[in-house]
């Protein structure tokens, strides 16, 4: 069983909405995601808020503001979503998500020695991650 960003972002009912396609996500993203999940994601990959918020590079006084405002700007949208699509990838590696959660929170070599969840705040460290991935998926690293 796969898990998609979709659900791990709380589905349809905190979403609102089924997002298929990405012009789905881009809409959702530009829209403002709804703040409540940034909860579900953080409680399906199991860190506290201090850990989120450095993961997705949103300080955490503002994730507690958008939490009252119930609803993340299109930029925090973005990191949300890009959080929960390298959690999906990690998963769809492995083929298991507790698999993919140890090896997203463990130091890499290939990553310069970091956890992969580190490097998530910027596009060009989920790029590293991703790209990681996809060399484990074809079986560079073992």
């Amino acid at each position: 069983m796969s898990v998609s960003a979709e659900a791990l972002l709380g589905g349809k009912s905190i979403l609102h909405k089924k997002l298929v396609t990405p012009m789905d996500w881009v809409s959702a993203i530009r829209a403002g995601i709804s703040s409540a999940a940034v909860d579900s994601l953080a409680t399906h990959i199991r860190v506290t808020q201090f850990e989120f918020s450095a993961a997705l590079g949103i300080p955490e006084r503002t994730l507690v503001r958008r939490k009252k405002e119930g609803v993340l700007s299109s930029e925090e949208s973005a990191k949300l979503v890009r959080v929960a699509r390298v959690v999906e990838r990690a998963e769809a590696v492995f083929g298991d998500f507790e698999v993919a959660l140890d090896w997203l929170k463990s130091a890499n070599a290939a990553l310069a020695g970091v956890t992969p969840l580190s490097l998530l705040d910027t596009e060009i460290g989920a790029e590293s991650v991703t790209d990681t991935l996809g060399r484990i998926e074809h079986g560079v690293f073992a």
